[in-house]
């Protein structure tokens, strides 16, 4: 949530902490830099954040704990013995923070560089050999499912059961290949393909090696240590290195390019974060959030495996030329592995902004879609959401559509400003969102136009994705019975606003180098009813069976809780949205629709799936199994198969304003066919048939 604050009193005593602690440092090479960005942390986090947890033992322990977890995520370098070991300092990460030695982080620090050479010597001598893979074994991948092995053997057995599991995929991946290419000069036996499958791995793992001795060096562990930190205060709040704050700031900036894919390293993954609106891999389709690359073609070429790549190789193997194809082979929630193919082009930015169409059928309805609350704060002549949601509306109306669906589905946030401006738009004057900072009482942002630019039949499509911005202004919304929402039981969950802090503000080096920024938890949302849409979100009227799951923000310990304050006064929508019956309707339809039916047996299949916790080695189990989870993949592909098509149109202005741009032709044809065969849109359609219908006096219901 982008959104200008005034740094709090009790931040500003900041600088008399870091005018004291200068006279500490200077004594190393680099001089205290570490101890400086702790103490700037510590201080920030104590003084600055809107609510606090006791920097004690306690939140040493799960600082600890965590980051633990960060530098060895499949709990395959240190041992029981390394833990028990350093489960003194587990306790001292919070005297760091107020200025004590880093005996924690550099124990350690040295602990982990000297257990992942030791590994670097484990997996050549595994690989070496060849597996027996009709022996009856399994491997639990897991690490929350595992403990850190007991000893050095322990240690070797862990290895060998990954590298076996590694080495099956690649097996299974050559036997596929040749059995397609049986009438090829020389066919290779299957312990061809085994020595060949082990060599993969191995080539794998000497580049995930290398990486970890030459590229993640102290500073790296060091922001992950930091990360643990800010993390555990709470999930929003975040450390970045200078390489990461220019980063961010450039996302902010909304500058994306390639295929439009967000990557990070999970492990020696390359994992998908989330998928760019309006980019390449948007308009493909078939890439999604969650999922795993494991190889980069460059069109036809042959394949590099990624695995063990830091995510700015990959990005360098991704990106390209535009109009040139690149492949990747991609490994799904459900394990299922697929190749993707997906045209490189410039991300045009114009596609994140405000969009609108007509859905043609039982009535005439206008379809808006909004991906994020963009502002452009440093133009003042720059795109706003509320002002293009409100040409949007306007255009729709002098279409005399009979009602209106707002697509916040996937929209994460942006401008608290144009929230509050955009809800003005259908409803007169009044609260929209309470916001409160630390210790403050709550200030009430409210609507001031008493005129209303739609007052017709109302509709907010949302999902598990949807966050921040587009919370508030479902929940104004819904408390005003204004429109009904449909889609998810719960949206995202995050009721917090950040701001980015320049560290060097408060302490600038004398060599220059950067320190860094600290992005910092400031703020609390409310709706206008009181309740807080922190970690419940908003709860659909009409609910819809969501695929996108474990991603909200209750998932996360850290989180902060619900809570509520003060309700505002603020007077309902003269005609009340009729959410139970709507609701009803919905619940009819959906138990009778094919597709519906389809879609729950799936995501029943997919959840099934997620709660294996042990994977065969076995060739002939292990292909079984892969078998199957093909099988459900193709089916859940073809839910959209048995849903009707909508009649989705543009506004002919729009079309008028194309022009004779082929490649903006076909990015609007993208935009319309992907919306043709929507299970979720064309249920939002029904509902909105149906208020359309209850909206309407008595007399001509009859008529209907």
């Amino acid at each position: 949530m982008r959104l200008k604050v005034i740094i709090p009193v009790v931040l500003l005593s900041i600088s008399a902490g870091v005018l004291a602690f200068n006279k500490l440092g200077h004594s190393e090479d680099p001089p205290g830099r570490y101890e400086v960005i702790m103490n700037l942390v510590g201080q920030m986090l104590k003084e600055g954040h809107y609510q606090p947890k006791q920097i004690d033992d306690a939140f040493s322990k799960e600082v600890f704990n965590k980051y633990l977890r960060s530098l060895d995520v499949e709990k395959k370098f240190f041992l029981k013995s390394d833990i028990n070991k350093l489960q003194p300092l587990s306790t001292h990460i919070d005297d760091e923070l107020k200025g004590a030695s880093l005996d924690c982080f550099r124990s350690i620090n040295t602990l982990i560089k000297q257990r992942v050479a030791e590994a670097a010597a484990i997996y050549p001598e595994i690989l070496a050999k060849p597996f027996d893979f009709t022996a009856d074994e399994k491997v639990t991948l897991d690490p929350e499912k595992l403990d850190f092995p007991a000893d050095e053997n322990a240690r070797k057995e862990a290895w060998r059961k990954v590298l076996k599991y590694r080495t099956l995929e690649k097996l299974t991946d050559l036997q596929e290949l040749r059995d397609k290419n049986k009438d090829s000069a020389k066919t290779k036996t299957d312990a061809d393909l085994e020595a060949e499958a082990r060599t993969k791995v191995k080539q794998l793992y000497d580049r995930y090696f290398e990486r970890l001795k030459n590229r993640q060096n102290d500073n790296d562990r060091f922001n992950l240590y930091v990360n643990a930190i800010t993390t555990t205060m709470d999930p929003h709040t975040d450390y970045f290195p200078p390489d990461e704050k220019r980063a961010f700031e450039e996302q902010m900036a909304g500058k994306f390019f390639g295929i439009g894919a967000q990557l990070k390293e999970e492990g020696d993954r390359i994992k998908v974060i989330s998928i760019v609106t309006g980019s390449p891999s948007w308009k493909q389709g078939q890439l999604k959030a969650n999922d795993v690359i494991q190889k980069v073609a460059q069109g036809n070429a042959e394949p590099v495996d990624i695995t063990g790549y830091p995510v700015e190789d990959a990005v360098k193997l991704i990106r390209g030329k535009k109009g040139t194809p690149v492949k990747l082979t991609v490994k799904s929630v459900d394990g299922t592995v697929k190749d993707i193919t997906i045209v490189r082009d410039e991300i045009v930015t114009e596609e994140t902004f405000a969009k609108s169409a007509i859905i043609n059928g039982q009535h005439k309805i206008g379809y808006i879609y909004l991906p994020e609350f963009y502002a452009d704060f440093n133009d003042r002549n720059g795109a706003r959401s509320a002002e293009d949601v409100a040409k949007e509306v306007a255009k729709l109306k002098a279409e005399k559509v009979e009602g209106i669906i707002l697509d916040l589905r996937f929209n994460g946030g942006g401008s608290l400003q144009d929230v509050v401006q955009m809800a003005g738009l259908f409803i007169p004057e009044g609260p929209v969102v309470q916001v409160r900072s630390r210790g403050g009482d709550a200030v009430v942002l409210r609507d001031r136009d008493k005129n209303v630019q739609y007052d017709g039949p109302l509709a907010i499509m949302v999902n598990e994705y949807s966050a921040s911005a587009s919370e508030i202004l479902a929940a104004a919304m819904q408390d005003y019975k204004r429109a009904v929402v449909i889609g998810s039981s719960q949206t995202f969950g995050k009721g917090t606003v950040q701001r980015l802090f320049n560290l060097d503000d408060f302490y600038p080096t004398k060599d220059g180098i950067s320190l860094g920024a600290l992005k910092l938890t400031q703020q609390k949302f409310y709706r206008a009813n009181g309740g807080s849409t922190q970690l419940k979100g908003v709860a659909s009227d009409v609910v819809l069976p969501d695929p996108y799951y474990e991603v909200a923000e209750r998932k996360d310990s850290d989180a902060l809780a619900w809570d509520e304050i003060p309700r505002a006064a603020f007077t309902p929508w003269i005609n009340p949205v009729p959410t139970e019956a709507l609701k009803k309707n919905s619940e009819k339809r959906m138990s009778s629709s094919t597709a519906f039916k389809m879609l729950n047996e799936n995501l029943s299949t997919l959840k099934k799936m997620e709660k294996q916790e042990t994977y065969s080695l076995n060739l002939q189990t292990y292909k079984s199994e892969q078998k199957s989870n093909t099988a459900a993949l193709k089916k859940y592909d073809a839910v959209n198969d048995k849903v009707k098509e909508l009649s989705i149109v543009n506004i002919k202005s729009d079309m008028d304003k194309l022009g004779n741009d082929s490649s903006k032709i076909a990015r609007n044809k993208d935009w319309l066919k992907v919306r043709t065969k929507d299970i979720y849109l064309d249920e939002a359609v029904n509902v909105m048939n149906d208020l359309i219908v209850m909206s309407l006096p008595k007399m001509q219901r009859k008529n209907q």
